[in-house]
């Protein structure tokens, strides 16, 4: 069947990258159909490489961008409108391109501009959840799928560059030290000892993050004083820095984006988990993969995303993970 399909996903990476083997699957089933996704500008390079999405419409909500602009460019134009995401604005969205199949969960607001509502299933990875929104298509697939993440020549050449320039040639560790959300944050002068511990390995160390990050990355060099620690952050695209961490023999990182990318491209993550939990359905999911958490708090989980301070401000969650204990594991090498 030859249909017009928007998927709106205005979320950050993770939940992007988690969006993508719904993309897939639809492809899978409905091989005719012209499938266009509607990101925020951060992710789109996401997109970049990728041969199963027509169009990219990208919309800066939180810029000068209009949302009439983005209203009239989706207008009349698609058969069927899937919202992974769950906002007001997301629905407003869908509404607007009087589709006559608008498709997201039933924990959605504004849940009555949509005509069908798929039960938003928890104790399930969040592939899964995206996923089940095609039930209404006919299209019922239970499995975790893995992200396909398209990487082009030069980003295959900027990580060879960066393996040439640091003279590597067995393996190498990525770290991932951020995320938008503080409560998310394996404490910094910890990943800094951490670092300091793992000096005793010799390999070196990629620090991978956005623009954002760039500012702790060095902090984290200052405080380890570890000379194998080489600082990305704000100089690689999305794309760039999955192809680096697929050449790492593992990555640390909270839970956040990096994450997402590392299970796409095959690669070991070790997962630090602080105010969220694994349950949530955001969990690593390859078969190797170590969740490192503080058990039995009552306080935890405190949040669905994450927040800006710790609401008791003991910060117990992240704080009682031992970096001797995250040592051990990534000198195991298994």
């Amino acid at each position: 069947m030859n249909k017009r399909i928007l998927i709106i996903q205005t979320a950050f990476l993770g939940d992007v990258i988690l969006t993508l083997p719904l993309v897939q699957v639809l492809k899978k089933h409905l091989p005719d159909s012209h499938i266009d996704f509607l990101c925020i500008p951060s992710v789109k390079d996401l997109f970049k490489h990728n041969p199963l999405i027509n169009k990219l419409i990208v919309y800066d909500k939180r810029g000068e961008d209009t949302f009439g602009r983005i209203k009239n460019e989706i207008k009349g134009n698609y058969d069927v409108v899937i919202s992974p995401h769950r906002s007001a604005r997301s629905a407003l969205l869908a509404f607007s391109t009087k589709a006559k199949q608008r498709i997201t969960f039933n924990k959605s607001s504004l849940i009555f501009l949509y005509t069908n509502k798929v039960k938003y299933e928890t104790g399930i990875h969040e592939i899964q959840r995206n996923i089940s929104l095609l039930n209404p298509l006919g299209i019922d697939e239970k499995e975790i799928i893995k992200p396909e993440l398209f990487i082009g020549d030069e980003e295959r050449k900027v990580a060879d560059n960066l393996f040439n320039e640091y003279s590597i040639s067995n393996s190498a560790i990525a770290l991932a030290p951020g995320s938008v959300w503080f409560t998310k944050r394996y404490p910094k002068e910890k990943f800094g000892r951490l670092l300091e511990l793992l000096k005793q390995t010799n390999e070196k160390v990629f620090l991978i993050g956005g623009e954002s990050d760039r500012e702790l990355g060095d902090f984290l060099i200052s405080y380890s004083q570890n000379e194998n620690v080489i600082n990305t952050a704000g100089k690689l695209n999305v794309l760039e820095s999955a192809e680096l961490i697929r050449r790492c023999r593992l990555l640390i990182t909270n839970d956040s984006a990096p994450l997402h990318l590392a299970n796409s491209v095959g690669t070991k993550v070790v997962s630090l988990w602080g105010a969220t939990i694994p349950q949530f359905g955001f969990f690593p999911y390859g078969e190797n993969d170590i969740i490192i958490e503080t058990e039995g708090l009552k306080c935890r989980p405190c949040s669905i995303h994450g927040g800006d301070k710790c609401p008791i401000g003991t910060f117990d969650c992240m704080r009682s993970i031992s970096e001797e204990k995250i040592c051990e594991i990534v000198v195991q090498k298994t």
